[in-house]
């Protein structure tokens, strides 16, 4: 699938135009290659589609100061050029927050969330450790970041012996500006606030998925942004850290299209529900 270009944004497209829509908004410091492992499940009975967000990847510079209402306004843009009037919107970490904000911003837009792995307000201690990383990045780059972040988003044994899996995410990190990266770090650290207890409250369908190994947007937080969303699903994987879509994308993929089908009243996948965890 080629990529697509719309007023910087790149996406590429999946699956045919007539079907329900799904929108995936990856995280920070990757790109819209993070959801490899997931788009053919989901694109067999949806219109997917997936960008880079501003800054990263094959997109164009923030051209503002970053925010959350940036990158949402960056995806209804993108909305609106492809034609898609609403959507079940699926964001992982950052892009989680994305999620919310649009939910929040333009709620007839979002048919359904589905969140993975994204922040809730963070303890003093957390916030600070997020801080540092923010300062870090800014003085350093993201080669600051990255080796502590592997750990952080993948299993000791899985890394060990997943080595080019390790060097293509971390090559996606490295590949971030230095003069960018941190911006949008920054956003991550303290864009919570704003979509904490939203009023009105965001209603319609949502999941919201982590791993009880995902440190820093562990189960507490899940909890945490589930109780914020009306009848919100809770779904925690065992033994699975912050890239559990990479790690064992069935353990991802499955819950969703389970989510999906009973809201949307879309098929299972026979096949592609099972997904691929890497050996």
């Amino acid at each position: 699938m080629e990529d697509r270009e719309i007023n910087g944004t790149v996406f590429s497209e999946f699956g045919e135009k007539t079907a329900p829509a799904i929108i995936l908004i990856h995280g920070l410091g990757l790109n819209k290659d993070v959801w490899q492992w997931q788009v053919a499940a989901l694109s067999q009975h949806h219109r997917v589609v997936s960008y880079d967000l501003f800054g990263h990847a094959k997109s164009k510079a923030p051209p503002a100061t970053p925010s959350l209402k940036l990158f949402a306004d960056q995806t209804q843009t993108l909305m609106n050029y492809t034609g898609i009037e609403n959507a079940t919107v699926i964001g992982f970490s950052l892009g989680g927050m994305i999620a919310r904000r649009i939910a929040q911003d333009a709620p007839q837009r979002v048919n359904s969330l589905v969140i993975l792995h994204s922040p809730h307000q963070r303890s003093a201690a957390a916030q600070r450790a997020i801080l540092d990383r923010v300062a870090q990045a800014r003085e350093q780059g993201s080669a600051a970041t990255v080796e502590a972040a592997l750990e952080r988003w993948f299993t000791a044994p899985f890394r060990h012996k997943n080595p080019k899996l390790m060097e293509l995410v971390r090559a996606w990190v490295l590949d971030n500006k230095q003069d960018i990266y941190h911006t949008i770090y920054q956003v991550l650290a303290t864009g919570i606030d704003e979509i904490t207890n939203p009023t009105p409250a965001i209603s319609c369908p949502t999941l919201v998925i982590t791993g009880d190994e995902d440190f820093g947007n562990g189960p507490d937080m899940a909890r945490a942004i589930a109780n914020d969303i009306n009848g919100a699903e809770l779904h925690i994987l065992n033994g699975l850290r912050h890239m559990a879509l990479a790690e064992n994308p069935a353990a991802v993929t499955q819950p969703i299209l389970r989510f999906l089908t009973s809201h949307l009243r879309t098929p299972i996948p026979r096949q592609s529900a099972q997904g691929d965890a890497h050996d």
